[in-house]
C-alpha cells in the first residue's frame, strides 16, 4: 500500500515536471509569410546590462499580458491624434511558455508569448498595447530595474532584439537619486522589421523618448499607457542565410569583433620565433651531448661529467599516484579532442554559432561522445605502468572532470534559484545532462578502458632499464633552474601567445558580443598546443640536465600552468575590464571560469606530458646505456 502511494506520488512529480503547463510551439526560422499573416514577437528575459548571467523572466516586471480591446484603442487614438488602420490580426495571450531547445535552456532563455499584434508587411503608425495601473510595489520594481540598467530581450523567429527598460536624468553617479533627478519608463516600442523574399531577415526595436513616463514618485498609483508601432521595409541585399551579419552594426551592442591583424600576426611571429629558437638550441645542445656521451664510458662520466645521461636508470621510474596521473592524461586527451572537433564543426557551420546555446550544448554532447578516448588512453598508460587496478582508473577518469563541474553547478544553481534567476537550469535540462552522462559518457569511458585492457599493448617501450634504488637528486642549483621559476615560465610564455584573443573570447562569453572568428580561434588553439609542448620539452631538458628524474608530474604541471594563468587573467578582466558585480554574477563568473581553467590545465598538461615522453624516449634511445 505504501509502495503504491510512493509510486503514485513519484508519477505525479514527474508528470508535473515534464508537462509544466501548456507549451507554445515555436515558429520555425526562415518561414515564408503570406501577406497580412501574423508575425509573433517572443519575449525572453530582462536583467542588468553589465551582468549578462543575471537574467530574469520578462514578465517578472509589470508588463502587459493582454492586448487592449478595439474600443480602448479607438479612445486612446483620439487622445494621441492618430488614425488607426483596421487590420485583421491574430489575438495572442501573453506569458505562455514556449518550447525550447536544450541549449537555450542551458544559457538561461525562458521564451514566452507576447500580446503584440503584428502582421507581415503591414506598417503601423501607432497602436495601444494596454493600459495598466502601476501600484507603488510595481513602481519600486521598475525603478530598481532602471537604476540597475536593465535591458529586455525579444525575438522575431531567431532574430534577437534588445532595448532598455527606462532611463534616468540628473542623477548622481555615486549617490544615485538626488533632489531634482528623474526616473523615466519607456512605454512605447518601435519595431523595425526587414523582409526579403517573404522572409523576415532583420529585426530591431527602439524606444520613443517623447513617450516616456516619469515614475520618480513611487508612493502613488500611476496609470500608464503602453503602445507600439511597426515599420516594415524591404531588404533586397540581405538574404535570410546572412541575416545575422547585421548585428555587427547594432547600436545597442558594443562594437562587434574586428580582426586585429597586427595583433594576430604579432602572436604568430612570437610563436614561430620562440619555437624556432627552442628547436635550434635544443638540437645543438643535444648534438653536443650525444657526441660527448657516445665517446665516454660510464665510469669516466661518473668521475668527470654530470648531466641527463647519469639518470638513465631512473628517468623511466613511474610517477607516484599513477591512477590520478593516467586519468588526468586520459581526460586531457578527451578534452583536447572535444575542443578540436568543436572548433572544426563551428568553422564548417555544422554547429550553428548564431543559434542560442548551440555552442554550450555542442560541448556537452561532444564531451560525452569522446569519452571512449579518455577511457582508452588512461587505461592503456595505466597498464604500461604495470598497474592492475584498472577499474579504479576508469572510475577516476569518468569523474575527474564531471565531479568538479557538478560541485560548481550545484553552488551557482542554488544561488540562481535563491535569486529567482532564469540562469538556474530547469529540471528537464538537468535530467538531460544527467542522462547523457549515465547512458553515454560513463559507458563509453568503461568501454574504452575495457578495449585498452584487452587489446592495447602493455609494453611501455622504455629504451633503458630502471634501477632498483633511486638515484639521489642534487639540491644545489642556480635560481633560474628552480622549480618555481620553471612553473612561471611554463605558464607565461604560452599565455602571452593567446592573451589578445582571450580578451575577445571573454567579451563574448561574459558580455553581449557574438563571436564569429572561429578560424582565428582554431589557429590560436593549435598555436597554444604547439608552444606549450615546446616550452614543456625545453624545461624538461633543463630538469634532466640537473639530474632530477622526477619529471612525470613536473612535465604535466608545466604544460597545464597556462590554465592557471587564464584563471588569474579572469580576475583582472572582472575587476578592470567589465562592469560585473553582485553575488549571482560573481558566483557564475568565478565558478565556471575555474572549471574552464581546470579544463585547460588538464588539456595542455596532457599535451605537454606526451610530447615530453616522446622526447625522453628519443634522447635515451640514442646513447650507450648499460
Amino acid at each position: 500500500m505504501v509502495y503504491n502511494r510512493l509510486l503514485l506520488l513519484l508519477s505525479l512529480v514527474c508528470f508535473s515536471t515534464f508537462t509544466d503547463g501548456v507549451k507554445v510551439r515555436r515558429v520555425k526560422a526562415g518561414k515564408k509569410y503570406k501577406e497580412h499573416e501574423a508575425v509573433h514577437i517572443v519575449v525572453n528575459k530582462v536583467g542588468p546590462f553589465n551582468n549578462p548571467t543575471e537574467t530574469y523572466r520578462y514578465y517578472s516586471l509589470p508588463f502587459c499580458h493582454e492586448h487592449s480591446t478595439e474600443e480602448e484603442e479607438v479612445e486612446a487614438a483620439e487622445v494621441e491624434n492618430v488614425e488607426i488602420v483596421a487590420l485583421e490580426s491574430e489575438k495572442r495571450e501573453g506569458k505562455l511558455s514556449h518550447k525550447q531547445r536544450f541549449g537555450e535552456s542551458m544559457v538561461g532563455d525562458r521564451r514566452e508569448t507576447s500580446p503584440y499584434e503584428i502582421s507581415f508587411a503591414d506598417s503601423v503608425e501607432w497602436r495601444l498595447l494596454c493600459k495598466k495601473l502601476l501600484t507603488p510595489a510595481d513602481l519600486k520594481k521598475l525603478k530598481d530595474a532602471i537604476h540597475n540598467n536593465y535591458f529586455f530581450e525579444m525575438f522575431v523567429e531567431d532574430l534577437p532584439m534588445w532595448g532598455y527598460v527606462g532611463d534616468t536624468a540628473d542623477e548622481d553617479i555615486l549617490v544615485g537619486e538626488v533632489e531634482g533627478s528623474k526616473v523615466y519608463l519607456f512605454t512605447h516600442l518601435h519595431f523595425f522589421l526587414g523582409h526579403n523574399n517573404n522572409q523576415v531577415v532583420s529585426a530591431k526595436v527602439t524606444t520613443d523618448l517623447d513617450r516616456r513616463v516619469d515614475i520618480t514618485k513611487e508612493d502613488v498609483n500611476h496609470h500608464v499607457q503602453f503602445s507600439y508601432s511597426v515599420e516594415w521595409f524591404e531588404e533586397p541585399n540581405l538574404t535570410w542565410k546572412n541575416r545575422m551579419t547585421r548585428y555587427a552594426q547594432s547600436r545597442f551592442l558594443p562594437n562587434s569583433f574586428e580582426i586585429h591583424w597586427l595583433s594576430i600576426i604579432n602572436s604568430i611571429v612570437l610563436v614561430l620565433l620562440l619555437t624556432a629558437f627552442l628547436t635550434i638550441i635544443l638540437l645543438r645542445v643535444l648534438k653536443n651531448d650525444f657526441s660527448r656521451y657516445m665517446e665516454l664510458d660510464d665510469d669516466v662520466m661518473d668521475e668527470e661529467e654530470s648531466g641527463w645521461k647519469l639518470i638513465h636508470g631512473d628517468v623511466f621510474r613511474f610517477p607516484i599516484n599513477p591512477v590520478l596521473f593516467c586519468s588526468a592524461v586520459g581526460v586531457g586527451n578527451q578534452l583536447m579532442l572535444t575542443t578540436f572537433f568543436h572548433l572544426c564543426l563551428a568553422l564548417t557551420g555544422l554547429i550553428s554559432t548564431t543559434r542560442r546555446g548551440s555552442i554550450l550544448a555542442g560541448c556537452v554532447v561532444l564531451y560525452c561522445l569522446t569519452s571512449f578516448i579518455g577511457g582508452y588512453t588512461a587505461v592503456r598508460l595505466f597498464r604500461q605502468m604495470k598497474q592492475t587496478n584498472w577499474v579504479q582508473c576508469i572510475i577516476t577518469t569518468a569523474l575527474l572532470f564531471p565531479a568538479p563541474c557538478t560541485f560548481v553547478f550545484l553552488w551557482v544553481n542554488s544561488i540562481a534559484l535563491a535569486h529567482g534567476s532564469t540562469s538556474a537550469l530547469p529540471v528537464t535540462a538537468i535530467l538531460t545532462v544527467t542522462a547523457l552522462f549515465i547512458f553515454i559518457a560513463f559507458p563509453l569511458t568503461v568501454f574504452g578502458g575495457i578495449v585498452a585492457k584487452n587489446y592495447a599493448s602493455a609494453d611501455f617501450g622504455a629504451p633503458t632499464r630502471t634501477s632498483k634504488v633511486p638515484r639521489e637528486i642534487p639540491t644545489e642549483f642556480p635560481w633560474y633552474r628552480s622549480r618555481e621559476f620553471q612553473v612561471i615560465i611554463a605558464g607565461f610564455l604560452p599565455f602571452s601567445a593567446i592573451y589578445i584573443e582571450l580578451h575577445y573570447i571573454f567579451a563574448s562569453m561574459w558580455g553581449h558580443q557574438i563571436y564569429t572568428l572561429f578560424g582565428i580561434l582554431l589557429l590560436a588553439f593549435l598555436l597554444l598546443v604547439i608552444v606549450t609542448s615546446f616550452i614543456t620539452v625545453a624545461l624538461l631538458y633543463f630538469q634532466l640536465a640537473r639530474e632530477d628524474h622526477r619529471w612525470w608530474w613536473a612535465a604535466y604541471v608545466n604544460g597545464g600552468m597556462t590554465g592557471v594563468f587564464i584563471y588569474a587573467y579572469s580576475f583582472y578582466y572582472y575587476f578592470h575590464r567589465s562592469g560585473m558585480s553582485g553575488v549571482l554574477q560573481s558566483s557564475f563568473y568565478f565558478g565556471y571560469m575555474a572549471i574552464m581553467s581546470f579544463g585547460f590545465f588538464l588539456m595542455l598538461g596532457s599535451a605537454g606530458f606526451q610530447f615530453s615522453l616522446i622526447f625522453v624516449k628519443y634522447i635515451y634511445a640514442r646513447v650507450k646505456c648499460d
